[in-house]
């Protein structure tokens, strides 16, 4: 098994990485160099995040060899009593047995290097310049690098002053003898003082948000209040957005028409046409004269850079109107659902009856085990305790999580209960319960980080929305994030559990994770001091957002947030509660519609195809023939049983077949004119022609 783990988690978090950037990006639209350099930064942050508990475990294995090769067992077994807390010595077989997922020396080192420093060279150097990239609108590469190099001029400006002002001050200084492993740790040690600025406040919010979510998610009332509320915000979003696409697309009709098919920047307007929706590309291309020469006296041609930010907007402009179309239908799904589960909940028979099918079919295995009776039982019945339970627990892995947090300096005695479960376990060298207890708690700190990030929504600039409809501006900021916020979060994690050097104050083997970041004493006031007291801070944010502090300040700026004793929040829910009932009744119409034609086809589709079939055998005969046969045709075949009968099929009719609206006998209503024969007039296709009415060619 010597690597054999290793690999697995490598195949397995790879394909974890490809399954969620599938959920938000699109592989088909967007380009290949965003989806690869977003997927490599989500794949090297969540590596990062699995692998941690096996080289925890490899370190323990290889403690417990030093231990037994550098002292005899009458010493060690003294030592290990007068320590107590914190063994350094085998047991008393004094025999280290290799964890199952033993990893070889010299393979964490070179791992832990190339997934570290191709992470850093993501987030501060690429990642950024590939976001200016895809958000520019230039109309070639050259444009787009020259713009992206531009808007990353005062980013990347920033930082090499202040790195050149810190050479400066240490080649001046005669205390600091600095060599490159010293500068390389200042380096790093900048970095993750800067994700670790951020990771706090996104780790106090995620301690409190998921467990009240889950506890939440068992309330139906609570889900269906706050559902018609996000239908309420969401209306008015998808209202904006459709404004905003038509302004920009009567801009770029104007331009379309002003620009004609051999002006030097034909090229350009083509490729902003090429962004457009279908049908604006449609209209515009069907009032456009490409025969008209331009005239070079006029001056009112729009210039090459306003067409670049007119591409940019079209950009811009299509992707959040196509978001807004999707997360509408999938939250009117999710409104439907979730009043059916309100109605079933007093079903007698105990069978989940829904007001409309699944547009999209059901798997097959999934409709044979998930049946309306199991259904009924796992939402009306079962599903509420289980999100109760999971909220209980996630509860308690936040409580530990922050008395870990403002405790974990403390080594005597050790007050950090993760740490005093990591050395229960050492004493024995139970391996799977060291990665098990390892990866549960990096994986929850993990959890309540990342989702955050996924959460927060930074106006219109950067949103993560699923089903496909991320854009790649979010995306790539996401991977940043993900990149900058992971290697602090790994240190703070091995700070909990006391298996860094610098917070445990011991001197043993340390991780071969910590050994890449480097000794933190070069900088003794970020070691001792901005490591060990800011995280203490995470108890003010988590006590802000159990009292919805930032839902309150949001709401006096006046960025509608979701609270229940709020004025502004009881109309946004009615006002989503009339949005579902109109858009409920709109989708009854349309489904009475389809049944009624799909009746219709089923019962007079036959011998309407053999009406038609015997009207196109020969046309020229029934021109000549129009009096004859309509004098010969047999009454009975026609003749209608009761008015009601035939008015509905009229009905029915008026949705399939198509008018004729040069006829002179075409009125408004066709149930207006009685049928004084009981049968219908052979018009066919000559109907405009005659004066008979515009359904006697069935």
């Amino acid at each position: 098994m010597s690597g054999a783990a290793l690999g697995i988690e490598i195949i397995f978090v790879f394909f974890l990485a490809l399954f969620i950037l599938h959920r938000y990006g699109d592989f088909k639209k967007q380009h290949r160099l965003v989806i690869i350099a977003t997927l490599l930064a989500w794949y090297l942050c969540f590596l990062i995040v699995f692998i941690l508990p096996l080289d925890v475990s490899t370190t323990i294995y290889n403690r417990c060899k030093l231990a037994v090769n550098s002292s005899p067992p009458e010493s060690s077994s003294s030592n290990n009593i007068i320590n107590g807390s914190y063994p350094t010595s085998a047991p008393r077989k004094h025999k280290c047995f290799e964890p199952w997922s033993y990893i070889p020396d010299g393979i964490m080192p070179i791992f832990w290097r190339v997934v570290y420093w191709t992470s850093q060279f993501l987030t501060w150097i690429l990642l950024p310049f590939m976001q200016s990239y895809a958000r520019s609108g230039g109309f070639s590469i050259t444009g787009k690098i020259k713009t992206a190099l531009i808007e990353n001029a005062i980013y990347y400006g920033t930082y090499l002053l202040i790195f050149g002002a810190f050479l400066i001050y240490v080649a001046v200084n005669p205390n600091f003898n600095l060599q490159w492993n010293q500068l390389q740790t200042i380096g790093i040690a900048a970095a993750n003082t800067w994700g670790l600025f951020l990771l706090v406040l996104l780790l106090g919010y995620g301690l409190v948000e998921i467990p009240r979510s889950h506890w939440n998610g068992a309330k139906r009332g609570y889900l269906l209040m706050k559902t018609y509320f996000k239908v309420a915000k969401l209306m008015t979003e998808k209202a904006d957005a459709e404004e905003n696409l038509e302004d920009i697309m009567e801009e770029v009709r104007k331009v379309n028409e002003s620009i004609k098919y051999n002006h030097p920047l034909r090229k350009c307007v083509d490729t902003i046409l090429k962004k457009c929706p279908t049908e604006y590309q449609e209209k515009m291309g069907r009032n456009m004269d490409d025969y008209e020469d331009f005239d070079d006296r006029q001056n009112n041609y729009p210039s090459e850079k306003s067409l670049v930010k007119l591409h940019k907007q079209v950009i811009y402009s299509v992707q959040r109107h196509r978001r807004t179309q999707v997360q509408w239908r999938i939250l009117l799904e999710q409104a439907f659902y979730l009043e059916d589960v309100a109605k079933n909940e007093t079903s007698a028979t105990r069978q989940f009856v829904h007001t409309f099918q699944f547009q999209e079919p059901e798997n097959r295995i999934t409709r044979y085990f998930y049946t309306p009776t199991v259904e009924w039982y796992w939402e009306c019945l079962l599903r509420p305790w289980f999100y109760r339970i999971l909220a209980i627990v996630l509860a308690t892995f936040s409580v530990i999580v922050v008395w870990s947090e403002c405790t974990f300096f403390s080594t005597k005695p050790v007050l950090s209960l993760f740490a005093v479960f990591i050395q229960l376990a050492e004493r024995t060298y139970n391996y799977i319960y060291i990665e098990m207890a390892c990866f549960l708690t990096i994986f929850f700190l993990s959890i309540c980080v990342y989702s955050t990030v996924f959460r927060i929504r930074v106006f219109n600039y950067y949103y993560l929305a699923s089903h496909h409809q991320t854009d790649a501006y979010s995306l790539l900021f996401s991977g940043m994030l993900f990149c900058r916020l992971t290697p602090p979060l790994c240190l703070n994690f091995l700070g909990l559990t006391h298996m860094d050097s610098s917070i445990s104050h011991k001197n043993t083997q340390a991780t071969a994770y910590t050994s890449i970041m480097g000794s933190m004493r070069v900088l003794s006031f970020i070691a001792d001091g901005f490591y060990i007291y800011y995280p203490m801070l995470v108890v003010i944010l988590c006590i802000a957002t159990y009292f919805s502090l930032g839902t309150r300040c949001l709401n006096l700026l006046g960025f509608q947030q979701f609270m229940g004793d709020n004025e502004m929040t009881s109309d946004f829910i009615d006002e989503g509660k009339e949005l579902i009932r109109r858009e409920k009744r709109k989708r009854q119409r349309q489904e009475e519609g389809e049944n009624r034609r799909r009746e219709w086809k089923e019962r007079y589709g036959n011998s309407r195809e053999d009406s038609t079939r015997n009207r196109n055998v020969h046309p020229d005969e029934k021109e000549s023939s129009f009096s004859e046969t309509n004098a010969s045709r047999p009454v009975s075949k026609y003749t209608r049983s009761n008015g009601r009968t035939e008015r509905d099929r009229i009905e029915l009719l008026q949705d399939a077949e198509p008018l004729d609206f040069n006829a002179d006998s075409v009125s408004d209503d066709p149930l207006d004119h009685p049928l004084d024969s009981g049968r219908y007039q052979p018009g066919g296709r000559y109907l405009s022609m005659s004066r008979s009415r515009i359904f006697d060619d069935v």
